[in-house]
């Protein structure tokens, strides 16, 4: 119960009243797996950043002013573009409706400033995936790999601009303690790494002969 409610008990009728009229609206949508999915992973991934902690890979020092750190979820986090393509697959445009359902969950299970940071950085990197995945001819495997190349610098612009911001209101860090150079590069290539493995997999598989190369 705490679980499904964020730790408010006493919304539970009201929460699993909107999370059935959630699900009922996917299914009418023609959402199935993958569009239930994605509305359960972005608010995961958005409470995530506001509840585990970075863990520092380079410490701070003449060299790297700020350090380097990275989120145990950045990986994962590169996946979400990876099954919004999947998404559009199952669903076509209508994906654009579950994308909203799933940052607006976002508000109700994340950390404020974290939800409103990601929730925009994630709304402008999902535009740029689904514009790349939906007007390119390329074949699958590339559209994947091409619209993820896109929208994960934005939203990782986006994110660290709103993390930074977040650490001087809330705990009053210096500017600049998440958005840095190092760190952009960093939260880049985390992001990129699952999209290059999902890629590679299905330009086998359309090399077998398995999927359409041009499917959408």
């Amino acid at each position: 119960m705490l679980i499904i409610t964020n730790g408010n008990p006493g919304q539970f009728i009201q929460v699993v009243v909107a999370l059935a009229l959630t699900f009922t609206a996917i299914y009418l949508l023609k959402g199935r797996a993958w569009a239930l999915m994605y509305v359960a992973l972005i608010p995961f991934l958005n409470w995530s950043f506001g509840v585990i902690p970075e863990f520092q890979i380079v410490e701070k020092s003449a060299t790297w002013t700020q350090g380097i750190s990275l989120h145990p979820m950045t990986m994962v986090t590169g996946m979400v573009f990876v099954i919004r393509d999947f998404v559009q697959r199952e669903m076509g445009h209508r994906v654009l409706a579950v994308m909203a359902m799933a940052v607006a969950w976002s508000f109700y299970y994340a950390w404020p400033v974290i939800a409103l940071a990601s929730g925009i950085a994630f709304a402008i990197s999902e535009g740029v995936d689904w514009l790349m995945f939906t007007f390119t001819k390329y074949r699958l495997s590339t559209r994947i790999l091409l619209s993820s190349a896109l929208a994960a610098p934005v939203d990782t612009t986006v994110f660290l601009y709103g993390a930074d911001l977040a650490k001087q209101i809330e705990f009053g860090a210096e500017p600049g303690n998440s958005l840095h150079v190092a760190n952009w590069v960093v939260f880049v290539i985390g992001k990129m790494v699952g999209a290059v493995i999902v890629s590679a997999i299905i330009r086998r598989r359309e090399d077998l002969g398995l999927v359409d190369p041009a499917e959408a």
